[in-house]
This record gives C-alpha cells, structure tokens and sequence, in this order.
C-alpha cells in the first residue's frame, strides 16, 4: 500500500501542476516506486492511441511511466461530457468505479502515489465526485497550493478548506507557489500568523518565476496553430515580452525589452529588415526571441529573403496583429513534454525549495 497526497488547489494556474512534478522528482529519491493519477482530467489529449488528460501524459512520458498511462488517467472530460451526464448517457457509477479501480491498482503497485485534482477543489462536484470525495475514497491527505500574495490567499484556502472538511478528509498543509521573492519571509510570516489556529501546516513554495510562467516559442505557435520557423535550440525559447510592431522602425528598436516577440505586420519591410538584421548583434539576439508576420498579404520577395537569409525565428499568421496579441495574452502557459528546459528548472527548483520529507512526514 502506497503513502497517497492528494494534490488540490485554491483555483486554477495556482502551480498545481509544477507542484507534482516536483513532487515526483524529489519522492524518486526516497521511494523506490513512487506513481501519479490525475483521476478526472479537464484537457483531453492522445498519446500513441491513449486518450487521457494533458497533465497525466507529461508525467508519464518525464518519468518514464507510459505503460501506466491508462491508469494514471482514468477518466478524461471531454466537451459535451456534463450535458450527456445529466441526459444518462454517462454512467457516474461506471466512471466512479473506473476511478477508484485506478487508485486502486497504482496503491498496490507503489510505495508513494501522487493524487492530483483537477482546477479548484469544487471541481468534478458537477458529476457527484468531485476533489474532495475522491480524496476521502481515496483515503489520502491533502495538499493545497495557493498562489502568492496574502488576502487573496487567506480568502481562497478558506473558502476550498470548507469542501474538504464537509467530506472529512484532512488538509496537510497547504502550500504557497509563486511568492514574490523580496517578499518571502514577510509573505510566509504573515500566513503563518493568518493560519494560526488551523491544524495544517503553511509551507513556502516557488517563487515567482518569469521562466515557467511564460511561453516558448513553440508554446505560441501551438496556440495560434501555425508553422514556427526556427531551430529545435530556438523553438524553446521563452518569450518574456509580446511587443506590437506599430510605432516607427527606430522607436520599436527602443522599445525591445528582453526575449521580445514582436509582432510586425507584412506591409512593414523596413522594421522587418531591420529587426532580421538587429538579430545578428550579441546586444540584440537576447532582446529578440522572434516575429510574427500577421495578415493575409505577404513581405515583399527581398524582404522575405532577408528574413529568411538572418535565421530569426519566425512565423506567419492569417490574423490581425490585435487578434494575434489578445490570443498569446490570453493563453495561460502550460507545462509540456517539450518544454525541456522548464522542466529542468522545475527539477532544480524543487532541489532548493521543497523539503519532501518535511512534506511525506505529514503523511504519517
């Protein structure tokens, strides 16, 4: 029988994910089988023929766990899928036994075994299972991740502890991700304080960081699906600035701030050229990720063979320059299989910031 955590959240894009990982990462130095589930999985996705959740093929195909895909992801929310609940033609005592037949089959098979939820903990209440009853069947403690700050965070613990406590399942701890640095020890005291008179323990996650928050390349392509123009080295490289190419060539220049995409429309040859060219100086590669050519028209021959010709990554996109900055700001980026160097971080990260068995203590 494993030792079971069950990952919850305070809402979405609180860390959830990274939080799992880094879970797994540091439980492989201690445990000899350590497995994950995500037992209802909003992001359906297919892996060599598997259709299970986004979050659940990642850590499969990080830690090398593919042949337990089918347990780790045991039922995948697809859309329609509440209406064809509440008209009968899904079965929530099927999929309940699917679910619980998973847990099952991995608690027997490993030594530690990672839980996550799915969203904020009211999640899956819609189908009658939601977190905090696949907590309690499951039989596992609680971890909640929070997002920085200090109200917000106070507020949302609070208002997500109520499910868990209407269930009976107890919360462990509850751990606080994308902390602003200089704010750390002032933020964790002030927690510490505001959870005084609970029984979990108020534990300090990652800090904030620009890295894993923002997209890569190929993260942005992916989005807007188009073709990104770049080598495998640059498709991974993270975009930390979106920059609209409206103002004259010389102001956009000013403008760069580090690991900027700029977007350029196709009628501006100068600032294209200029931009394929800025990109071949040292003081200019780190400020320039790449570009994107929105519109229907094309450069002018030239212009595209100098674009070409400088190897600046590039992608071209039959929408407007707004539409196309409202859709990249609009995207939360998500870790995925590809995102390499993030990963590695997050493994890093996890190095310094998680005490895993401070946390597998709380388990006892």
């Amino acid at each position: 029988m494993a030792r079971k955590i069950f990952i919850a959240a305070t809402g979405q894009n609180s860390g959830k994910t990274t939080t799992s990982l880094s879970l797994m990462h540091m439980a492989r130095k201690k445990y000899r089988r350590v497995g994950f589930i995500k037992p209802i999985g909003p992001k359906p996705a297919v892996f060599d023929g598997i259709s299970a959740d986004k979050d659940a093929i990642v850590m499969a195909r990080v830690f090398g766990l593919e042949a337990d895909l089918p347990l780790m992801s045991p039922f995948v929310l697809h859309p329609g899928d509440t209406r064809r609940f509440f008209d009968g033609a899904l079965n929530m005592e099927v999929i309940r036994a699917d679910i619980l037949s998973a847990i099952a089959a991995l608690d027997a098979k490993c030594d530690f075994l990672i839980i996550e939820g799915a969203g904020h903990s009211g999640v899956g209440s819609v189908l009658g299972f939601g977190n905090a009853r696949i907590a309690r069947a499951a039989g596992a403690k609680v971890l909640m991740v929070a997002g920085g700050g200090l109200g917000n965070v106070v507020d949302s613990v609070h208002m997500n502890l109520a499910l868990f406590e209407k269930e009976q399942v107890p919360v462990a701890a509850v751990l606080i991700n994308k902390i602003i640095a200089e704010k750390r020890e002032r933020t964790l005291d002030y927690l510490n304080r505001a959870f005084a008179d609970e029984p979990f323990k108020v534990i300090g996650g990652f800090n904030f960081q620009p890295t894993l928050a923002d997209p890569t390349l190929q993260r942005i392509a992916n989005v807007l699906e188009i073709e990104l123009r770049a080598s495998a080295a640059e498709a991974q490289r993270i975009v930390h600035n979106v920059q609209i190419g409206a103002a004259a060539t010389q102001r956009v220049a000013e403008l760069l701030k580090d690991s900027t995409l700029v977007i350029v429309n196709s009628s501006r040859d100068e600032l294209l050229v200029t931009l394929a060219n800025l990109y071949q100086l040292d003081e200019y590669r780190e400020k320039i990720a790449g570009i994107i050519i929105p519109g229907r028209g094309d450069p002018s021959d030239i212009t595209n063979k100098i674009v070409l010709r400088s190897r600046i990554p590039f992608m071209r996109a039959g929408r407007t320059s707004t539409t196309v900055f409202e859709i990249i700001k609009e995207d939360v980026s998500k870790l995925t299989v590809e995102d390499t160097h993030k990963i590695s971080l997050v493994k890093e990260l996890a190095e310094k910031r998680f005490d895993f068995d401070a946390i597998d203590a709380l388990l006892d």
